[in-house]
């Protein structure tokens, strides 16, 4: 029997999250409640969940607060997390997605959109635990990306990555020296019929520049105009 995917939906309002919740219950998916980020620490900690779905204004602490310390946390950096709000302004969005959620949905909910971007998300979590079995090791200058330990080290420090981030710049690495658009990253990291507007690609490159800048690798990824975003650096592989 196949175990179900166990999801943990953290939102303040009750209402909600039974709506969601019985939704994604049809879809055969185990849902975990929690009605603020501290309910929602015990929670990662006792159920070890497949994928959460944060909402942005919690009672104790914005949504991007509870994100961010995620990612910086070696058990949960790599968790596959969907950012649901009501605030849909463009720079919300890229502050949303610069905390490093892999994916932002604007409220009211669409249900429909909502199943399919947790079944692409889980798609690229389960490709990404997966490995790389042909070039297990990237490396350019100081950057050095390990597809099986999904680890990025430059110079010799770990720097953690969601796993949109990691797919992203494992892609651009493998195709070094080639530009690549919008719609072929998001064929290709995100996957095809994925729902993800173009707009989500730039801020993922930004904010994986931005990772880079920490350690001076961000004039890696170049942006060309009129063709897309290309990592120029030589990359080898490592076996």
């Amino acid at each position: 029997m196949v175990e179900k995917k166990q999801i943990l939906l953290i939102e303040d309002e009750a209402a909600i999250r039974q709506m969601i919740r019985v939704a994604l219950e049809k879809h055969g998916y185990k849902v975990i409640e929690a009605g603020d980020v501290a309910q929602a620490r015990v929670a990662i900690a006792d159920s070890r969940p497949d994928l959460l779905l944060v909402d942005w204004m919690l009672p104790d602490q914005p949504g991007t607060d509870l994100i961010t310390q995620l990612r910086a946390e070696e058990h949960t950096r790599t968790l596959p997390v969907i950012m649901l709000t009501a605030r849909a302004e463009e720079n919300d969005m890229i502050k949303g997605l610069d905390s490093g959620a892999d994916d932002y949905l604007y409220k009211p909910v669409s249900l429909k959109n909502l199943h399919a971007r947790i079944k692409a998300l889980l798609r690229r979590a389960e490709s990404h635990s997966g490995g790389n079995s042909t070039r297990p090791i990237l490396k350019s200058g100081e950057i050095e990306l390990n597809t099986h330990s999904h680890q990025l080290n430059i110079s010799g420090h770990n720097v953690p990555l969601s796993i949109t981030e990691f797919r992203l710049l494992a892609f651009l690495m493998a195709h070094a020296g080639r530009a690549y658009s919008r719609t072929q990253l998001l064929d290709a990291v995100w996957g095809q019929n994925s729902f993800i507007e173009e707009r989500t690609v730039d801020v993922h490159i930004l904010r994986l520049r931005k990772v880079l800048k920490k350690r001076s690798a961000d004039k890696a990824i170049k942006t060309i105009r009129g063709a897309g975003y290309l990592f120029d650096n030589e990359v080898s592989q490592i076996e």
